[in-house]
């Protein structure tokens, strides 16, 4: 089970030299259910997503890259390309910064992991983090993949 929210950064107030970074690139092989291929530096993942905001089921394994290369030629949409910084935050939970790239440029967000539903309803984020957007579809990445950035965000 994944628990998570998510936010609409509108920019960072302080350097991510130092942070852990990987680039990504993600497609989906169907939205419906949401089935997902991704590419995270040099390692690969096919990830199958429930549905659902705030919390919902997540099967992610692992597979090579000749697997992947034969399963790009399956997607449906866009593929989405972002680097993600990992930045340590109180409490032991970690902040995903995504800034988007290509069609999605200038478009940020955030996302933090909980181990609870407790925990996610409990957090009070800081305000770098920006709007809360955890509910806000346009933002998924799914979504990302099939219309492009909202219109909100220029």
């Amino acid at each position: 089970m994944e628990i998570e929210r998510k936010f609409l950064t509108k920019e960072i107030p302080f350097s991510l030299e130092g942070f852990v970074c990987k680039q990504i690139i993600q497609s989906y092989i169907s939205f419906e259910p949401t089935i997902r291929i991704r590419k995270s530096n040099e390692q690969y993942f096919l990830t199958v997503k429930g549905k659902g905001h705030m919390a919902r089921e997540e099967f992610e394994i692992p597979i090579q890259q000749q697997e992947y290369d034969r399963l790009l030629e399956k997607i449906e949409g866009n593929e989405v390309r972002k680097k993600r910084y990992y930045i340590p935050l109180e409490r032991g939970y970690m902040a995903e910064l995504d800034i988007y790239e290509g069609q999605l440029e200038g478009l940020f967000t955030t996302e933090v992991e909980f181990p609870t539903m407790e925990e996610a309803e409990s957090f009070v984020p800081l305000t770098w983090l920006g709007e809360d957007i955890t509910k806000d579809r346009r933002y998924k990445n799914t979504f990302l993949a099939r219309y492009g950035k909202p219109k909100a965000v220029k």
